[in-house]
């Protein structure tokens, strides 16, 4: 709640303790107390045109679609709108005839308090229950306010919808818990559920694929590869970085489903401080995202997905939701979807499915909340459209140019499997009114396995590539992560704090069984023809190879004057890192390290207006050391941990429907580089070693919200100069780094058509500039590429039960672009080709 929008005549601290109370009701949809729905700095709204598109559905769900796409605060008893049904509201109109509408024949009445706030009450309801003055104002008798998110120090409930509803207002910052983001001195983007619906996202890519800081590497909606660039950065081949519902590592490993995700929030920059590190290793430098998953809502819910994905993949989902009790403090949603068939890359066909349980209790001081889920992948051939470049080796530079991006890389007789289960237990307790005790444990457990030739390589300009080997590999990935912590406010004078207290610990452990036999054999990437399968048997199941623990301490302090005007943050983190590896067929540990570092972490933000926020901040990364690869020499060497650092500066404006971040940044983090052999160098592999550091250099300029009536635009641009620096006799000096692209723009728009009630057209355009293949050779280097994506939904009222249908249909690459779309150290990615998604959303 923004607290600035308060009314003027009552003190801005006690408005935002009775909103802020008002709307935690809301989120537990209690029918005995008031409830607001808020998005935040809005000015005379009920004479501002808005274009309106809310289909019939339940009263309190529309009162919550009005708040989130005007930005008005409703204040009412939830128990009178219960049961009503209210009609659809759509066209160009102001708020308070929308209102008018919405309210038309169910005996409520509205009335206005200020250009901002509107209360509701039951024509009957008398004094005892509220009345409106003659001045307008509402009068409340003393109300005690229980339930989900009451005390401030909550991370529980997500912020709510920014105007537009594709984005939220905030997002949880690790262990300083939710922020709005103009409170918050880093760059971040919370993406809603209603972005991750429209847009018909499978995977945590195809939502990430909306940030012009993100480069993802996913090739089809099938594709369970989840490595990506953040800033420049890579993430690698998990998403071990990621965080579901504020508790790190735990994000499922591989590729998230999103069929059981409220929300992603992504914050750009390392987070060390903020949500420990991962024992996955995993990314993380250039940012992080963060997962939350679905709980019930007040409305009943029960809705039925039906879809088709090109070529031939038909598939559903099923979302059932309720809330139990006198108070309905017990909650239940289950999701499960699955879908089967031919993917637009031919002649790929694959099942993925995925369920996920979440059930969770709130009382006045209490939540708790449990999710299990479970995702499973299935692909034949293998997915994953990559290649090395075998041109980064032995002085010959040559990238071919794109084949058919509808092509697979892969024999048929090739497959890959994938099964990953995964649970966490959370909780919160209000100690006092100004602290809050939390904890949450996790553990999660991927089974993958990989039949089919070893990494391709191209070995000609004129498109010919092949392999060595052929390989049946079982791997396995144990995570178990857990934290606890305390969040509290304070005041000292006229200085106000928000201290946090974190500890956490994670642990995983790597295991894989590999068969492999000699497989030689080439063909042409633009008429690929692939031989018959070798013997190949499984190895059995996997051994040890590596067991990596992490454990860290962190305190911060928010420090804030002048109303928030000036907010300073301060905090450090210890943390300690062990990695052991093992030898697969004795048991014995081979190598191991241990490593401790102090990471600070310092941030400001000043308001010199209210709606505008310049900020400041230096922080500090702690990531696992690599673990060498096997397709390298030194395979099984560990590199002790990397200490990364960044500084970054900027303006952020909230212009009422939208919001605009402005940054400027640096990251520079140790590098690693792949050194040919000297002998041998086509033949022989390369040695992995570190050498200097890759220094990263941007500025970011992101947007979203509705800029008109009707209108939604959401993306932005990012400049960036990634380049080697301090390296060995200062060979690479100056060279950029390899998977990072000097300009990536992405504007996506929604535009809801005057001429067809319910119909909403989208598109988006992506342009990505060249990057270089290695950063060892500034010659071998992938061109720049544009992609345009287009759709359209139409929402209506259903004939036989009144509750809205929406029928959604996208177009990925409408133009079908063959092109590579990155690369990073010496592997270039095959881009995704057209691919259509048509579903159809019916509730009951």
């Amino acid at each position: 709640m923004n607290k600035d929008s308060a009314a003027h005549d009552i003190s801005r601290r006690a408005h935002r303790r009775l909103l802020t109370a008002l709307m935690m009701s809301t989120a537990l949809y209690l029918g005995v107390f008031p409830a607001v729905l808020s998005v935040p700095q809005a000015a005379a709204q009920t004479a501002r045109a808005h274009s309106f598109n809310i289909p019939r559905q339940p009263l309190n769900r529309a009162l919550r679609s009005l708040a989130d796409q005007t930005g008005i605060q409703i204040a009412y008893q939830t128990s009178i709108a219960a049961g009503t049904t209210a009609p659809a509201v759509t066209g160009t109109m102001s708020t308070e005839q929308a209102l008018a509408l919405m309210l038309s024949g169910s005996g409520l009445r509205y009335s206005f308090t200020n250009a901002n706030t509107v209360t509701i009450l039951d024509a009957t309801m008398s004094a005892e229950a509220g009345s409106i003055n003659a001045n307008g104002s509402l009068v409340l008798d003393t109300i005690n306010v229980q339930g989900q998110g009451a005390n401030p120090n909550s991370t529980m409930a997500p912020m709510e919808p920014y105007a537009g509803g594709q984005v939220a207002r905030g997002g949880q910052v690790g262990m300083l818990g939710n922020r709005d983001v103009m409170n918050t001195p880093f760059s971040q983007t919370n993406y809603t559920n209603k972005t991750i619906k429209d847009q018909q996202a499978q995977t945590v890519q195809d939502v990430l694929s909306n940030d012009p800081s993100i480069l993802t590497k996913q090739n089809s909606p099938s594709d369970e590869d989840a490595s990506m660039t953040i800033r420049g950065f890579s993430t690698g081949h998990s998403s071990g970085f990621g965080s579901l519902n504020g508790l790190p590592g735990m994000a499922p490993l591989r590729s998230p489903d999103m069929n059981y995700i409220e929300r992603v929030e992504v914050l750009r920059g390392p987070s060390a401080l903020l949500n420990g590190m991962a024992a996955s290793g995993a990314g993380g430098v250039g940012g992080s995202y963060n997962l939350v998953t679905k709980q019930a809502d007040d409305e009943p819910l029960t809705e039925l997905t039906t879809g088709y994905i090109s070529n031939s993949q038909l598939g559903a989902h099923v979302d059932f939701g309720r809330r139990f009790g006198e108070n309905k403090q017990f909650g239940m949603r289950f999701n499960g979807a699955f879908r089967k068939g031919d993917t637009s890359v031919d002649p790929i066909s694959a099942e993925v499915g995925s369920a996920a349980l979440n059930l969770d209790y709130r009382s006045e001081r209490v939540r708790l909340s449990a999710d299990i889920f479970h995702q499973m992948d299935e692909a034949s051939p293998q997915i994953l459209q990559q290649l090395s470049a075998s041109g980064a080796r032995g002085g010959v530079a040559f990238i071919p140019e794109a084949p058919d991006a509808g092509t697979s890389l892969h024999p048929e007789w090739s497959e890959q499997r994938s099964r990953l289960t995964g649970g966490m237990v959370r909780g919160e307790v209000d100690i006092t009114d100004n602290v809050t005790a939390y904890g949450a444990i996790g553990k999660q457990k991927l089974d993958l396995t990989l039949i089919g030739p070893s990494q391709p390589t191209l070995r000609n300009v004129d498109g010919t590539f092949g392999w060595n080997s052929a390989e049946y590999s079982n791997y396995s990935y144990d995570v178990l992560s857990m934290q606890g912590g305390l969040r509290a406010t304070a005041s000292t004078g006229p200085v106000d704090h928000a201290l946090s207290l974190n500890l956490s610990q994670s642990w995983m452990e790597n295991g894989s069984a590999e068969f492999s036999t000699p497989y030689t054999y080439t063909t042409n990437l633009y008429n690929p023809i692939f031989g018959p399968a070798p013997f190949l048997t499984s190895p059995g199941d996997p051994k040890k190879t590596s067991e990596s623990r992490v454990s860290s301490i962190g305190v911060a302090d928010t420090l804030s004057i002048l109303d928030e005007r000036i907010q300073f943050t301060a905090g450090i983190r210890y943390q300690e890192v062990a990695s052991d590896n093992f030898n697969t067929t004795t048991g014995d540990k081979t190598s191991s390290y241990d490593g401790k570092a102090w990471t600070p972490a310092f941030g400001l933000v000043v308001k010199p207006w209210e709606n505008v926020s310049l900020y400041a901040n230096y922080i500090e990364n702690l990531q696992r050391g690599t673990i060498v690869g096997t397709s390298y020499a030194n395979a099984g060497e560990v590199f002790p941990p990397y200490v990364s650092k960044q500084y970054e500066a900027g303006v952020k404006v909230d212009w009422g429907t939208v919001t605009t971040t402005l940054a400027a940044f640096q990251i520079a983090q140790p590098n690693t580089i792949a050194i040919d052999d000297p002998i041998d160098p086509v033949n022989n592999p390369q040695t992995l070693t570190l050498d200097g550091e890759q220094r990263n250099r941007g500025i970011e300029l992101n947007a979203y919200g509705e800029f008109m009536p009707g209108l939604r635009l959401m993306g932005g641009v990012t400049l960036l100069d990634a380049r080697l620096t301090k390296t060995q006799g200062g060979l690479n000096d100056g060279n950029r780094a390899d998977g990072s692209a000097r300009i990536r723009t992405v504007v996506g728009a929604e535009w809801d058509t005057p001429f067809l009630q319910g119909l909403t057209l989208t598109g988006r355009i992506t342009y990505t500039g060249d990057q270089i293949a290695s950063s060892s050779r500034d010659d071998l280097k992938i061109p720049s590429w544009t992609v345009v994506d287009l759709g359209a939904r139409y929402t209506f009222d259903s004939p036989w039960n009144d509750k809205p249908i929406t029928v959604r249909f996208n177009v990925d690459n409408v133009f079908d672009k063959d092109y590579w779309s990155g690369t990073n150290t010496r592997y270039i990615q095959l881009g995704a080709p057209r691919t259509f998604r048509l579903s159809t959303a019916f509730q009951f």
